[in-house]
């Protein structure tokens, strides 16, 4: 028998002679004392999982900008995915990273913009989804869950350096504003431009930071302006609307949906039933004068800064014009080989033109203009602030 079988039947003999020992059985004992019921699962997730919640949500957030956009698109550097991506935005919060920049460490004639995510986010960050805002959910498997919210702390303003904070009163606004918040200017070791000298020494040359086509606050500008912070402020006599401390974001942007608006989907567009609320409007529709003449207004004061801006340029724009729409959205006109190959100032196609001079009023103006063109609610925001903001920056031309 070779070793294998043979340790096969000890084994099994061992069984035998176990079994053997075993005496009779005795009698049945009492059952024992049923316990509780548990939750019926199926029951708590129907409150929530049902077509008037959870799928009425998802499906309003299928039209949405956070869904449909780009923003996830560029989920590649630290310092975009606070704003582009769901495990950038929670490891910011989580964190409560600074909104500073300080001198590098490693290299102090270089400064470090610390807004940044950490190492470990920037691994399948992920798209913005529910979870990104509501970090609460299935924590506890109720219907509460839906908050808190991930944060409504202030929000240190990232273009300023920390320096202004946006801080509104219904506090649920601050989660749209930490990342609907404009960006900051940047000199070419990385530091920030001091905004202050851009309206105490307006008529100076401009000479705080290189000038390309990106140039700027980038896109989400909606907090500031809509809380009256960051704007660089001409003059004086500056206010805010009452949606400042009477609404949020949310007021409007998350109004009881009509069509593809409302709701989850985030859009405001045409759905007024944000507007017409007790303590706020009454009859608000987009032919009421209150709404046509704010954006008149602004639209036409945004085309005369426009058409102030370009003149520097003494016969070619300064701005880009975008020939989808006809509108100048901010950039400007200077040749980028990767982002901008036609551009006109320094292009090589074009015997390098040189980027004219601006002074510091010119620059700031530059700045001002995609504030509020890319808050894209053209005064309805806050429009005593905007309008203040326009003016202003007109008159120091």
């Amino acid at each position: 028998m070779n070793k294998a079988k043979r340790f096969l039947f000890l084994i099994s003999m061992a069984g035998l002679i176990l079994a053997s020992c075993e005496g009779p059985m005795g009698p049945t004992g009492a059952d024992g004392k049923d316990g509780a019921d548990g939750k019926d699962i199926n029951e708590t997730c129907k409150s929530c999982h049902n077509s008037n919640v959870v799928l009425a949500k998802s499906l309003e957030y299928g039209y949405s900008q956070h869904f449909r956009g780009t923003a996830h698109d560029h989920a590649t550097m630290a310092g975009c995915i606070p704003c582009h991506t769901h495990k950038g935005f929670l490891d910011v919060i989580s964190k409560n990273t600074p909104a500073t920049i300080t001198p590098n460490p490693s290299n102090p004639s270089r400064y470090v913009n610390n807004y940044a995510a950490s190492a470990s986010a920037l691994s399948f960050p992920g798209s913005i989804n529910c979870f990104t805002c509501h970090s609460s959910l299935h924590t506890g498997y109720s219907a509460t869950e839906f908050f808190p919210l991930s944060t409504t702390a202030a929000v240190p303003m990232t273009m300023w350096g920390g320096a202004k904070t946006i801080n509104f009163q219904k506090s649920s606004g601050n989660l749209c504003a930490k990342c609907h918040q404009p960006m900051p200017v940047t000199s070419s070791n990385g530091a920030l431009i001091d905004y202050a000298r851009l309206t105490t020494e307006p008529a100076a040359k401009y000479d705080m930071s290189p000038v390309s086509y990106r140039t700027g606050v980038h896109y989400g500008t909606h907090g500031a302006m809509a809380a009256g912070v960051g704007g660089i402020e001409f003059g004086s006599g500056y206010s805010n609307s009452e949606h400042v401390t009477k609404a949020s974001c949310t007021s409007c942007h998350m109004a009881s949906p009509t069509g593809q608006a409302g709701g989850h989907s985030f859009n405001p567009a045409g759905n007024y039933n944000g507007c017409n609320t007790t303590n706020c409007h009454s009859g608000m529709s987009a032919t009421n004068p209150l709404l046509t003449e704010t954006r008149n207004y602004v639209s036409t004061k945004l085309k005369e800064l426009a058409s102030k801006i370009n003149a520097i340029g003494n016969g070619h724009d300064i701005l880009q014009k975008d020939p989808s729409d006809g509108n100048y959205h901010g950039y400007i006109d200077i040749y980028d080989a990767g982002a901008n190959p036609t551009g006109y100032w320094n292009n090589p196609g074009q015997l390098s033109q040189p980027f004219p001079e601006l002074t510091n009023a010119q620059f700031g103006a530059i700045i001002n203009y995609q504030l509020i063109y890319r808050d894209a609610s053209m005064g309805v925001h806050n429009y005593p602030y905007i309008k203040k903001l326009l003016d202003n920056t007109i008159a120091v031309f």
